[in-house]
């Protein structure tokens, strides 16, 4: 059988060869996946030095478990999407920089050979994870028009139930969103190893959670951008660009790349980069695409909206009426609404712009793009945003509200999305209803652009 392309399948495989009883260790798979590709890049070789030789089959792994790692871990930056797998918090990660950010916590924290001292000097984890890939993105945009791609895009799955194709929504950059999610969890989970070993599979059960569409409740995970932000702000970031760019300098063949580029031009493009990546990864929500909740299509005809729009609508959704912690529970609350929506009350589609769970994301309904059903007489207007739960009596928790007030408002007048003088409403305002819930109601009361 062919093993889905899941953490769960990558928990397996680390158990087997992590087993003392095999005789395994937590740097066993380290050792492996450098032998596999995992540190492909001249920098990364920097810091990490020389990969193995090219490894055989464990005696421990099964056929399946040994083509899988391969294919993952097998570097190509032409097709990026066939190093991620999908993870519990539903979003994608490749595993090549987490692993990179795993040997480096491993070894700066006294397991195997210490890490070099490089001139110049760089931060060993956020060179192997996230500076070599920004640095050299946003280096070979320099001079090209304005559209070159230097981070992104997100992509979909054929099924998140059994995940095997992940194919990405436009053209790759050198740092598509399974690489920028992978690299954060390789620095957050370096950072954690580098206090002391622990075995791979066991941190990675803990901080994933497990179980392809768990109800445990939130993962750590889903914390990522908080704990990335905390671990490597933007000025941070954005000086280790520029140290990392300035290693590859010393390199063979990067130094080419860099021959014409003076220091006051890396500094421009370690700026630059970081201010892009921490809008884009550390400031901004996550939103999770209409393929990775399971939508049904729109039927007939979107009609387009006009951005940048003046109003956003808060509402609750009533039904499911308790919040919702995980991704499978929130996509299945996505796809009941839906279901509800276009069924019984015979819309096109589902009627919010975009839905907001507890677990840490938020959920495309019509998106930025398509007139909505969710305020009548204003739909198009302003954006309809939908908090899951019934929020009467309580509040949703700290975070959510957080992810909407913080980040979510301002990341879309950012992006052109929504105008800088957005008016903020709730739903009561402008029907005979009792949404978004008194709790709720008076609470966003205190929000910018309330009246």
């Amino acid at each position: 059988a062919v093993l889905p392309r899941h953490m769960d399948s990558v928990l397996d495989i680390l158990d087997a060869l992590e087993s003392p009883a095999r005789g395994g260790s937590p740097g066993t798979a380290a050792a492996l996946g450098r032998g596999l590709g995992v540190c492909s890049t001249l920098g990364c070789q920097a810091v990490l030095g020389e990969p193995p030789g090219t490894p055989e089959r464990p005696p421990a792994l099964t056929t399946g478990q040994w083509q899988l790692l391969t294919e993952l871990l097998h570097h190509d930056p032409t097709t990026p999407e066939l190093g991620a797998v999908l993870v519990p918090d539903g979003s994608t990660v490749a595993l090549c920089p987490l692993l990179a950010g795993i040997e480096a916590g491993l070894r700066s924290g006294g397991f195997g050979r210490p890490l070099p001292t490089l001139d110049p000097p760089v931060d060993p984890l956020l060179a192997v994870t996230i500076t070599e890939a920004l640095g050299t993105s946003f280096l070979l945009a320099q001079g090209r028009d304005n559209n070159t791609t230097t981070l992104g895009p997100g992509g979909c799955w054929d099924n998140v139930k059994n995940p095997q194709n992940y194919t990405l929504r436009g053209p790759p950059s050198p740092v598509p969103d399974p690489v920028a999610i992978g690299a954060m969890d390789g620095v957050v989970l370096g950072v954690r190893l580098a206090q002391g070993p622990l075995p791979v599979a066991e941190l990675l059960r803990g901080y994933y959670g497990t179980g392809n569409g768990s109800e445990a409740g939130r993962p750590p995970s889903s914390y990522r951008r908080r704990k990335f932000g905390a671990l490597a702000g933007q000025e941070r970031l954005e000086k280790e660009v520029a140290a990392t760019l300035e290693l590859l300098r010393t390199l063979s063949p990067t130094s080419e790349l860099l021959r014409d580029v003076g220091t006051q031009e890396v500094v421009a493009v370690a700026r630059r980069a970081a201010q892009e990546f921490s809008e884009r990864y550390v400031e901004c929500p996550a939103i999770m695409p209409r393929c990775l909740w399971g939508a049904h299509p729109y039927r007939g005809t979107p009609a387009p909206l006009q951005p940048p729009l003046g109003s956003v609508f808060l509402h609750h959704t009533l039904e499911p009426s308790r919040p919702c912690q995980t991704f499978s529970a929130c996509a299945r609350a996505m796809r009941d609404m839906q279901r509800f929506h276009q069924d019984t009350r015979g819309w096109d589609d589902i009627g919010y712009s975009f839905v907001v769970g507890s677990d840490g994301y938020l959920y495309e309904g019509r998106g930025w793009h398509w007139v909505g059903a969710h305020t009548k007489g204003y739909n198009t207007q302003g954006f309809g945003v939908g908090i899951i739960g019934d929020f009467t009596a309580t509040l949703p928790d700290p975070d959510t509200l957080a992810l909407v007030r913080d980040e979510f408002l301002p990341c879309a007048v950012r992006f052109g999305h929504i105008r800088p003088d957005f008016i903020l409403r709730g739903h009561r305002q402008l029907g005979h209803t009792d949404c978004p819930g008194n709790a709720l109601f008076q609470e966003i009361q205190s929000w910018p652009g309330f009246q």
